[in-house]
């Protein structure tokens, strides 16, 4: 009979809910979950639970909410559960009092090919600069951001126009699968960890992952065609790339820009000039050509597409040009 080794899980958003459901339907013992404390949001205040407070509590799984996790009381709290193991999914930085406490270790689920994109958002910043693969990674947690050794990686490709929001989701689903795969070969000891420092020929060739910033979504349309378009996938759907125009009407607009494809060819106006049949297309130049709009949003309404937004707001476009 297979034993498996007992889990405590530490996740919060969506990304994580699909690895601890994996390891639920497999009949893994998840012997607790920890995750953020509940947050007031909305108008209202309202108290909002993490993704995954939500899916432990529907499966009956006793919710740790620790405020800080370098109390001895909620070490002591993560002992008295004796787990085999602990397992770490988009969650904040852990003292070593906590991922030391389990005999085989805590290991993580970073959405990258490490040593590459350590950091917070590396499904943005891999699609931002222009990837053509990423992968997943589960490695041993040290002191270090990232660092610690690999367990397993796994490498997939990045579509011409794939957004992080998609890719973001097909990495949830294989991360799930790699996680029961890590968890049932660490039982085994069937394990080679691979320090990351092995893995690194040339330090300067790393690039980082750090987290989104209001000023990494403004866009510049002085860039290249390609340079944009990655850009506007990588923050897409959230937190989305934008710009400032100022409108016909006098108005300083706010665009989000979500969707969009790249034509390079010879510049005709100026980089941020709008260009459009005032019906069904709306591009912006570029340095080498046109980002044509397919998904935007003005400040305060919904997503649309060109179409609607240049039969709702076309008359606010300054200075058009038909192309």
């Amino acid at each position: 009979m297979k034993t498996h080794p007992r889990i405590i899980f530490f996740g919060t958003p969506g990304f994580a809910v699909a690895s601890l459901e994996r390891l639920v339907d497999e009949g893994f013992p998840v012997v607790a979950v920890v995750t953020a404390p509940d947050k007031p949001t909305g108008r209202g205040l309202k108290e909002t639970q993490s993704p995954v407070k939500l899916f432990a509590v529907s499966c009956g799984i006793p919710v740790l909410q620790p405020v800080n996790m370098k109390d001895p009381q909620f070490s002591a709290q993560l002992a008295s559960f004796k787990p085999d193991l602990q397992i770490v999914i988009a969650f904040r930085m852990m003292p070593r009092q906590v991922w030391s406490i389990p005999a085989l270790g805590t290991f993580n689920l970073h959405a990258s090919l490490l040593p590459q994109y350590r950091g917070a958002a590396p499904i943005n910043r891999a699609i931002m600069n222009g990837e053509k693969e990423t992968g997943i990674t589960t490695f041993l947690l040290n002191e270090q951001i990232d660092a610690g050794k690999i367990l397993f990686a796994e490498k997939t490709f990045i579509g011409e126009d794939e957004t992080a929001g998609e890719l973001h989701d097909r990495l949830m689903e294989k991360g799930a699968a790699l996680v029961v795969k890590t968890v049932e070969q660490l039982a085994l000891g069937k394990v080679s960890e691979i320090r990351q420092d092995s893995l690194i020929v040339d330090p300067g060739s790393l690039k980082p992952a750090p987290k989104i910033f209001r000023d990494d979504c403004r866009i510049d349309w002085e860039q290249d065609v390609y340079s944009i378009h990655n850009l506007v996938r990588g923050l897409s759907p959230h937190p989305g790339a934008f710009a400032e125009f100022r409108m016909a009407d006098g108005s300083l607009q706010l665009l989000k820009i979500f969707k969009v494809i790249p034509e390079e060819t010879a510049p005709d106006g100026l980089p941020g000039d709008f260009f459009t049949d005032g019906k069904s297309f709306l591009k912006i130049g570029a340095k080498n050509g046109f980002i044509e709009i397919l998904e935007l949003q003005l400040s305060g309404r919904k997503v649309m597409n060109s179409g609607d937004f240049l039969r709702g707001f076309g008359k606010i476009i300054p200075e058009t040009h038909g192309i």
